[in-house]
């Protein structure tokens, strides 16, 4: 498994269960051509790039939210914090994409389409990506906080906020 998949049953598939206890009439419900009559909705998925190996719904700090918390075969640990706020959310994703810009990959690969491999990636911010916002100079900390209509300061102190609100 190289890649983290989010799904989620629709929500009335428990009313369902629920009106029918024995099971029987969900052995004989069939969807559209003899498919499963309850499809799972994706969410989110993302490419983490090496196999992991153990996964985990967690709390770092205490009276945190949880957090997914992975780790890879090669000793790599990531996360996946969940989003606050659907603004919140469109700011990190427009930093991303400034960030990919500023921050060409070494070797020349487009860092969307590794992120993007198997699936392209849905839901999901890379992190990593948007904390290189410190490295850039002063002024391009400008023009990108600009283009995302906030300053310079108030995006670092989201990147801050994000990191302390569930690990450190």
């Amino acid at each position: 498994m190289k890649r983290l998949l989010v799904i989620r049953l629709p929500k009335e598939v428990n009313d369902d269960v629920q009106d029918d206890p024995t099971g029987v009439r969900a052995l004989y419900d069939r969807g559209n051509l003899n498919g499963a009559p309850q499809k799972a909705e994706l969410i989110s998925q993302f490419y983490v790039g090496c196999a992991i190996s153990s996964i985990e719904k967690t709390n770092l700090i205490p009276a945190a939210e949880s957090a997914i918390v992975y780790s890879t075969i090669t000793g790599a640990i990531g996360m996946f914090v969940p989003f606050v706020t659907r603004d919140e959310f469109e700011m990190f994703q427009t930093l991303e994409m400034h960030m990919r810009v500023e921050f060409p990959p070494l070797c020349g690969r487009d860092h969307l389409a590794y992120r993007s491999y198997y699936a392209p990636v849905k839901g999901v911010v890379d992190g990593d990506i948007c904390e290189q916002l410190g490295m850039l100079d002063s002024a391009k900390q400008r023009e990108i906080s600009e283009n995302l209509g906030r300053k310079a300061t108030e995006v670092t102190k989201k990147l801050e906020d994000m990191r302390t609100r569930y690990a450190y």
